[in-house]
């Protein structure tokens, strides 16, 4: 199967379900639902094939080699002749790009890519889809309709995480908000046209700044005299803007500075607010209690699983590698906001009583940890890039645990809400009694949630904490507090609904639906003359649904290599792009003066212990090699071999701070040495 197939599938496969559901009679509503599920495991499949093809050695290049075998020339002709395309010839080598054009004047591309961080959440979404299409097996009104909606929202979320086009991934970005607002408005609980409203004006809201910093990077004139803009930079062919290639962006961004730092710094204010509505983060995060409470189970599913990843997705590609200077300016900032935002989602969750509230609430602060991980930015020059990869990676890892947890929290819920018609915490209680099953699986979801060691959660939190260490300690300190409040809310949520005995009302409270909407929930059915607190437990659909989720909760806490081995090196190309930008930054320093190459940000082992320039002697950790030794004693003004080059040292550093047979830049050669220490006085 070639890339251009392979790829346009994954999005259009959904998107043609959706039309022939339409077309499908009236009345035959279980044909409807076994069609639309039957589509989403096509569409999951087509991912678990990309996943394979992307093992060959051609698809796990980085994206940025890959690209260059999909190439569009863009030739000016004549006067008003419009613009000359040389299509693309290269599909067929099984590198998981397409590119072809779509708008050649403006240079707008149908061009999709996978790397490991977009596979990852490929594979999520596919997973989390087929689990919300059967959740949804209950849905009586208007059947048509919803599974219409639901796999057009579905080939709209494939479509953002394989587009490499800016304008490209606008549109399916927005896309996305139309089902998403018709199925929290029309299968909603009763205040489902408010929710619903106020997801999407907060979601347009957010797609305003995104836009305005897409037309930025398009129309900005650029630098004069920009750094790296000689004549061998992309193999001569220069660089003149207007561009919404995200691949060359980054490049250009990253290795030239033809964004200058006030550019940079407009561009990802822009970009991290507008994501951080989607992510969301405080202080934009009120539309997602009101949506995920109205929305129907499967939906906050998605909700939660997937649209929520859009966001931490949009700040891994495009806001930091788009703008490494004014993200590096600015990290400090999102960082602060990161760690509030953890604190405030876990102490606001404590204080909920509505079991699917609390639930979104946990979401607000766990994506925080998405924000912290990418913020803190240990680029100085006596510090190792190493621990911001393992920012970066963590970022990534929890998007994917979360997704997994989260996506299990919000099936867990509907079902006792789909049982016992009440999300109220003090109603309820003993479920474990009487549901052993469910109660098992809740604990071992909820458990993910909170970070127990040997459960995915904790490998993530695990990474950021370990990054945010080694660039402000502060920080550091309350985000590892906001462990014990996270386990805080979740063992007292779990204390009350599973231990005790019933505190609800008896069986005639069971028969009152709090919502009055027909539609909403799966349409909780009675269950006779059972005794209160008495609810059958999981059925096999149900356990279908919870199985998956639970197999990979284990599977990511006790193996985190399976996801780290295949989705690591993309993340460290991506951090190494950022890292090692050669864009001033006050006119000072880069970025980083201290780069390690990608294979090293990993899979170097621990970073060696760093010391300040003329702090005294290095600290103990990796000696120096012989050859950084030698070149030690032969720099004017050191203190001793140690110390030569004033940053990292270790096995796989040179004196510069960079790895051995790195070249260095004439931008970034170090100045001139400093005079001789003047000679001690007499004592």
């Amino acid at each position: 199967m070639s890339d251009n197939l392979l790829l346009t599938l994954l999005w259009s496969v959904p998107l043609a379900g959706a039309c022939v559901v339409l077309l499908l009679p009236k009345g035959k509503d279980l044909t409807v639902k076994g069609f639309s599920l039957g589509t989403t495991l096509l569409t999951l499949f087509l991912a678990i094939y990309a996943f394979g093809r992307y093992a060959e050695p051609n698809a796990a290049a980085p994206l940025t080699s890959r690209v260059e075998n999909n190439v569009v020339d863009y030739d000016k002709g004549e006067a008003n002749d419009g613009v000359e395309v040389a299509d693309n010839t290269h599909d067929g080598r099984h590198d998981l790009v397409v590119r072809q054009p779509w708008i050649p004047y403006f240079k707008i591309e149908y061009y999709l890519g996978l790397d490991g961080i977009s596979l990852s959440l490929v594979l999520l979404t596919g997973l989390v889809s087929v689990l919300a299409c059967l959740a949804s097996w209950k849905i009586e009104k208007s059947v048509k309709g919803y599974f219409a909606l639901f796999l057009v929202l579905l080939a709209s979320m494939m479509g953002v995480f394989l587009a490499l086009d800016l304008i490209l991934f606008f549109v399916f970005f927005e896309v996305m908000l139309l089902p998403m607002y018709f199925l929290i408005g029309v299968w909603g609980g009763e205040n489902r046209e408010y929710a619903a409203i106020k997801f999407l004006l907060y979601t347009l809201f957010g797609s305003v700044f995104i836009l305005v910093a897409v037309l930025a990077l398009y129309y900005w004139p650029g630098e004069s005299n920009p750094m790296g803009m000689n004549a061998d930079f992309l193999k001569g062919k220069g660089f003149q803007g207007h561009s919404f290639d995200i691949v060359l962006l980054t490049r250009i961004a990253t290795e030239t500075g033809y964004y200058g730092v006030g550019i940079q710094r407009l561009v990802f204010a822009l970009f991290f607010i507008g994501f951080c509505v989607k992510l969301p983060s405080f202080p934009f995060h009120t539309w997602l209690p009101d949506a995920h409470v109205q929305a129907p189970t499967p939906i906050s599913m998605i909700l939660a699983g997937v649209l929520l990843k859009i966001g931490g997705y949009g700040l891994v590609r495009l806001a930091w590698p788009l703008a490494p200077a004014g993200a590096y300016d600015l990290a400090m900032y999102a960082g602060v906001l990161g760690v509030f935002s953890i604190v405030y989602g876990a102490l606001v969750a404590m204080a909920q009583t509505d079991f699917k509230k609390l639930v979104a609430y946990s979401s607000v602060s766990h994506m925080g940890y998405v924000t912290l991980g990418m913020a803190v930015m240990t680029l100085a020059s006596n510090s190792d890039p190493r621990f911001y990869a393992y920012g970066v990676n963590g970022a990534m890892f929890m998007m994917i645990a979360h997704g997994i947890t989260s996506t299990g929290m919000f099936f867990l819920v509907g079902v006792i809400y789909e049982r016992a018609h009440t999300r109220d915490l003090n109603k309820l209680g003993g479920l474990l009694n009487t549901m052993p099953v469910y109660g098992a699986i809740s604990f071992l979801i909820f458990f993910g949630s909170m970070g127990l060691p040997g459960l995915c959660g904790f490998i993530a939190e695990a990474f950021v904490v370990l990054a945010t260490f080694n660039y402000s300690k502060i920080l550091a300190v309350f985000a590892a507090a906001a462990v014990v409040l996270t386990a805080g809310y979740i063992l007292w949520t779990l204390q009350r609904v599973f231990l005790g005995t019933w505190r609800g009302a008896g069986a005639e409270g069971a028969a009152h639906d709090e919502h009055g909407h027909a539609g909403h929930d799966d349409h909780a059915h009675a269950h006779g003359d059972q005794a209160p607190g008495v609810f059958p437990d999981l059925d096999f659909r149900e356990l279908v649904i919870a199985g998956p989720l639970v197999a990979l909760t284990i599977i990511l806490g006790v193996f985190p290599q399976s996801l780290l081995g295949w989705m690591g090196p993309s993340v460290d190309q991506e951090v190494h792009a950022v890292a090692s930008a050669r864009i001033l930054v006050g006119g000072e320093q880069p970025i980083a003066q201290a780069v390690a190459s990608p294979e090293t940000l990993l899979r170097g082992g621990p970073p060696p212990m760093q010391r300040a320039p003329g702090s005294g002697p290095a600290t103990k950790g990796a000696p120096a090699t012989k050859k950084a030794a030698g070149a030690a004693a032969k720099t004017k003004g050191a203190a001793t071999k140690k110390a030569a080059g004033g940053g990292m040292t270790g096995p796989n550093v040179s004196p510069s701070g960079r790895p051995p047979g790195y070249p260095v830049p004439k931008e970034l050669k170090p100045a001139a040495p400093a005079a001789k220490d003047a000679p001690a006085t007499k004592k």
